[in-house]
């Protein structure tokens, strides 16, 4: 979204920029060779109808004629992100002519199975991680061009007329990770440890140069995802670095009324997506900022930015209505994949915001910014409640056609407008409610979580991510995924379920419940 006129933030983009810059982290490279060759099976109790069993070969690939195998799957064991490395030994006679492979990469089974073509994704085909290399060389490394995110490999010739072998095959893997710095009590129950050690994976594979939303798709750094990791990361790698380089970055590429966009890339040069204008993202700054004060006591990193979180929300008051709440129309609002009405969880969302950057400006000595705020939270509560809460359903309730979602729930809780035991009311009733709208992503499933804590029904809690993340791990996963439907494996917001990103940071953040909640999930 691109404005004419003055800059708000031009003084200090440039600094802003430069100190992004200087925080940027250096990745750790690990080569990471495949533990199996693996034949795919058709398997109708396997996620997505398909698995992989192991076979021999392996210890014999370096020394087999890849002219007579002409197609091998490999199992690297577990998911990485980063440059496949690979070289033609040559067996007898010199290369005469080029030799021309193709490779599938995949994250889960499915990927190497589903024919891409004809395309049937609402996304661009390129995404998909199909690559073509013609290798005129023999006897020295050839290096991919192309990252990819994968746990699986096909490899298949497509031409060659001379005897090789396929040697040295590996991944040049890459994150900014780290050590993990926390430790599980010993007698944590074994679902809990898995789902714990299968968000720290993805976490990991998300955390490149930016903390990625997807390392195969979209690749790019979006501000709800950078909230989630850096609350995930508080509990685990604590590159609060990476954090600090994110929210320099974000701060840098303001639009020129202000706004922060959705998301932005790096290359060739850091610039926003333009147009991605999501308003609920935007109010994630100050959250984001304030828990980077809170995990560093970095205050002066904090002040800098300052006039980027309270801008966003100045800017979002312009949408009060007289009765004290919010108009979320002509506005991208997003809480998840789930087709639903976002009227009821943008008030909640709002009043979290305003009480998070309230307490961030008191932090950093600036309260007397907002004392205009404060007192118009209980006003907006008080208007949210007249307007949206049914009080004999023990629910919020959107206008439009009386629909009722676990996120209108959600956010009531979290922006402090249901008291914790009203709060538990609604849960109970919208959760055993048939045609409630429900959750379609770990994304929405998080804010879930989170507002059962903070009601007290850590006995659910516990059992939602058991059933839910611990549902991924039981269905093989190495990384928790964009979309999980326990009833329905093969859910994609894409029309294409290969599509789905099968490492996606939204779904690492068990690790940040697990160790925020010792008593809850240890035990």
């Amino acid at each position: 979204m691109r404005a004419s006129g003055q800059d708000v933030f031009g003084t200090e983009r440039v600094k802003w920029m430069e100190i992004a810059r200087q925080t940027t982290p250096e990745l750790k490279v690990t080569e990471v060779y495949p533990v199996a060759v693996v034949a795919a099976v058709k398997d109708e109790t396997a996620f997505q109808g398909w698995r992989f069993e192991p076979m021999g070969g392996l210890d014999t690939l370096s020394d087999a004629n890849f002219k007579k195998i002409k197609s091998i799957t490999l199992d690297f064991g577990r998911h990485v992100t980063g440059h496949l490395v690979f070289r033609l030994k040559t067996l007898g006679e010199v290369m005469d002519a080029p030799v021309k492979l193709k490779f599938i990469f995949g994250e889960v089974p499915a990927e190497l199975n589903e024919p891409f073509d004809p395309w049937r994704g609402s996304l661009s085909r390129a995404w998909m991680q199909d690559e073509i290399q013609t290798v005129e060389v023999s006897d020295c490394d050839v290096r991919l061009p192309r990252r990819v995110a994968f746990r699986y490999l096909r490899i298949e010739l497509l031409g060659g007329n001379y005897d090789f072998a396929l040697d040295g095959i590996r991944c040049e893997a890459t994150t900014s990770a780290g050590d993990i710095k926390t430790t599980l009590a010993d007698n944590c129950p074994q679902i809990i440890n898995d789902i714990n050690n299968v968000s720290l994976a993805t976490l990991a594979e998300c955390m490149q140069t930016v903390y990625e939303d997807g390392p195969k798709r979209d690749r790019r750094l979006w501000i709800g995802d950078l909230y989630l990791e850096s609350l995930a990361g508080r509990y685990s790698y604590q590159n609060h670095e990476l954090t600090k380089h994110c929210l320099y970055l974000f701060a840098a590429l303001t639009d020129n009324n202000g706004r922060l966009l959705a998301d932005l890339f790096e290359h060739p040069e850091p610039h926003p997506q333009y147009g991605t204008y999501c308003l609920t993202y935007s109010l994630l700054y100050p959250s984001i900022l304030l828990e980077y004060l809170n995990d560093t006591g970095d205050i002066d990193t904090a002040r800098d930015l300052w006039p980027v979180a309270k801008f966003q929300v100045e800017d979002a008051l312009c949408r009060l209505r007289t009765d004290n709440t919010f108009d979320a129309s002509r506005a991208w609002l997003f809480f998840d994949h789930a087709v639903m009405d976002t009227e009821v969880p943008f008030q909640g969302a709002m009043l979290f915001t305003l009480n998070q950057t309230i307490e961030l400006a008191d932090r950093i000595g600036c309260g007397n910014q907002v004392e205009q705020w404060r007192n118009l939270t209980a006003k907006i509560r008080k208007g949210v409640r007249k307007r949206f809460y049914a009080a004999k359903q023990s629910l919020m309730v959107s206008p439009a056609g009386g629909q009722v979602s676990v996120h209108a729930q959600v956010w009531a809780i979290i922006g402090g407008i249901l008291t914790p035991k009203e709060g538990a009311k609604a849960l109970t009733a919208v959760l055993s409610k048939e045609d409630a709208i429900r959750p379609g992503s770990p994304y929405a499933m998080h804010y879930l979580l989170e507002a059962m804590l903070r009601c007290g029904m850590k006995d659910k809690a516990r059992e939602t991510m058991v059933d839910y993340w611990g549902g991924m791990v039981r269905k093989g996963a190495d990384t928790f995924w964009e979309v999980y439907d326990p009833s329905d494996d093969y859910r994609a917001p894409y029309s294409f379920h290969p599509l789905n990103s099968y490492c996606h940071a939204w779904s690492c953040t068990p690790t940040y419940f697990i160790y925020k909640y010792p008593e809850v999930f240890q035990k």
